[in-house]
């Protein structure tokens, strides 16, 4: 009689281990920080889109909803409640830089552009209500609490 363990049996399933856990998060993070600066630039250059020379506001409707996306992929891939940061702060740096004008003149997101002022406004509450929400969310129990 042998003791010791048979083979042919999987090892049993647990945590992955730490070293690939934090990997994973540290990639989730910086995958945030890249479609934050990603889609802050696609609602800029969609900031002044026109049909039939009237401003159509679907930035507005992209920032909401890739805002939401955002905050929600970050808080997921990096399990933290102050991980909304991740994407949120390079977009609003991205959307002050936006609105600065250069010494030559030039401006990304004029101020008579009602389209990017509400775009500012809709994307920054956005993620002040997905980040008010995972602040205050219960977290989940533990196994055996």
């Amino acid at each position: 009689m042998s003791v010791a363990p048979d083979e042919t049996t999987p090892p049993p399933a647990g945590p992955p281990p730490r070293l690939l856990d934090v990997g994973l998060r540290v990639a989730g993070g910086l995958v945030a920080v890249v479609a934050g600066v990603v889609t802050g630039l696609l609602e800029l250059i969609l900031a002044t889109a026109r049909v039939a020379g009237q401003l159509i506001g679907v930035s507005v409707l992209l920032a909401i909803a890739a805002n939401i996306v955002l905050s929600w992929f970050a808080h997921e891939s990096v399990g933290r409640r102050w991980s909304v940061a991740l994407p949120a702060v390079p977009w609003f740096v991205l959307m002050a830089v936006a609105a600065v004008r250069t010494s030559e003149g030039d401006l990304l997101l004029a101020g008579d552009n009602w389209v990017g002022l509400v775009m500012i406004v809709a994307g920054a509450m956005t993620f002040a209500v997905m980040g008010f929400r995972q602040i205050l969310a219960v977290p989940p129990s533990r196994l055996g609490d």
